[in-house]
């Protein structure tokens, strides 16, 4: 199987399935000198992990990690940093009723189609299970960049199904299992989960992911352009079916005068591109939006075939999210981190020594 690394000078390699032992990454490219330790990490682990609360899959797994190289007395030493995350509670035998049967909606046809065999446990390397090695490897990556730029990443659920939620307090994100930064929304939120249980059903979601911060120059113009790799990061992150940069389709109706992000001596008037220009970073805030599908593993049942293609009626059981998307917000962050951090580096590398004449325009005008 290719396809298991990430970035070109940050390079992270994932392995692993949902129900093996373990699920771990290697971390090449990681400057050295980076204060780090397992306490670095574990927060965002934290974070993303499942069983945190009553409105998401109830696996239960401590997602501890354990550093086991690239690390020595509390420093990184700029060799690869290997990060392993052992599985304690798989329920394989939740699955032995489906070993013969394909999910609709689900990779389990395609990993046969292709591969000739799939692992069906908890869907094997195709489960969002996975993810948590991204956060762990983006934990590193956000500590960089914060430390060296300042950069602040951050993410929050803008929907959930027919249920808008306003970014009017970052730190409600925090408190609620729903990573959601509109306080008002939880009740509605929380009643919602509740029915999609009680009906077999599940939803979709579309979040939102920033990091500010961002000096301009990063990306390149061609095809590593910055917002194309972050299209890319996003679209990489399990049932995400949509990403948009700025204000994505919406400028399919848009004037150009209404678009166009108007510069002035004290700085950028708008940012409807999204922090990104040519495929390089203005020094303004990049943001994104990614939408995620309706899980189909649901109990209410539906069409499928089995392994000889006969028609079966299929129900998923087990423990699963009726809206995946709930817990995504901490993934969408380390896309986010993956890629600036590789960006930078390549900068580096390449563009260190540039001083450009033209001056630095603060992201937003200035008094």
């Amino acid at each position: 199987m290719s396809g298991n690394q990430f970035g070109h000078l940050f390079v992270v390699t994932s392995f692993g399935e949902s129900h093996g032992p373990a699920i771990g990454c290697v971390v090449d490219g990681c400057p050295p000198g980076l204060s780090l330790s397992e306490a670095d990490i574990q927060p965002d682990l934290d974070r993303r992990r499942p069983g945190t609360s009553k409105f998401v899959t109830q696996r239960k797994e401590p997602d501890q990690v354990r550093i086991l190289s690239g690390v020595y007395e509390g420093k990184t030493t700029g060799t690869p940093i290997a990060l392993l995350i052992e599985n304690t509670d798989q329920r394989s035998y939740d699955y032995a009723k489906i070993e013969q049967v394909f999910r609709p909606n689900h990779a389990d046809y395609a990993y046969v189609q292709k591969y000739g065999l799939r692992d069906p446990r908890g869907g094997g390397r195709s489960s969002a299970r996975e993810t948590a090695v991204r956060v762990a490897a983006a934990a590193i990556a956000k500590k960089w960049l914060a430390e060296r730029y300042g950069i602040r990443i951050r993410g929050c659920l803008e929907q959930m199904g027919d249920i808008v939620c306003a970014r009017l307090d970052w730190s409600a994100v925090h408190h609620n299992p729903f990573f959601s930064a509109d306080p008002n929304q939880i009740p509605l939120l929380e009643q919602a989960v509740t029915t999609l249980r009680e009906q077999g059903d599940s939803v979709g979601a579309r979040l939102y992911v920033e990091a500010t911060g961002v000096p301009p120059g990063w990306g390149e113009p061609v095809f590593d352009r910055l917002d194309a790799d972050l299209a890319k990061a996003l679209m990489s992150i399990n049932a995400v079916k949509g990403v948009e940069i700025g204000d994505g389709m919406a400028v399919a109706t848009m004037r150009g005068t209404e678009h166009r992000d108007e510069m002035t001596p004290q700085g950028f008037t708008a940012n409807h591109s999204g922090g990104v220009s040519g495929g390089i970073s203005t020094g303004q805030t990049v943001y994104a939006r990614y939408a995620i599908k309706p899980t189909s593993s649901i109990t209410t049942p539906g069409r499928s075939i089995n392994s000889a293609g006969e028609a079966v009626d299929m129900r998923t059981t087990g423990r699963h999210d009726p809206c995946v998307g709930l817990r995504a917000t901490p993934i969408g962050e380390a896309m986010m981190a993956l890629v600036l951090i590789d960006h930078a580096l390549r900068h580096r590398a390449q563009n260190a020594d540039v001083s450009p004449a033209t001056p630095r325009l603060p992201a937003e005008p200035q008094p």
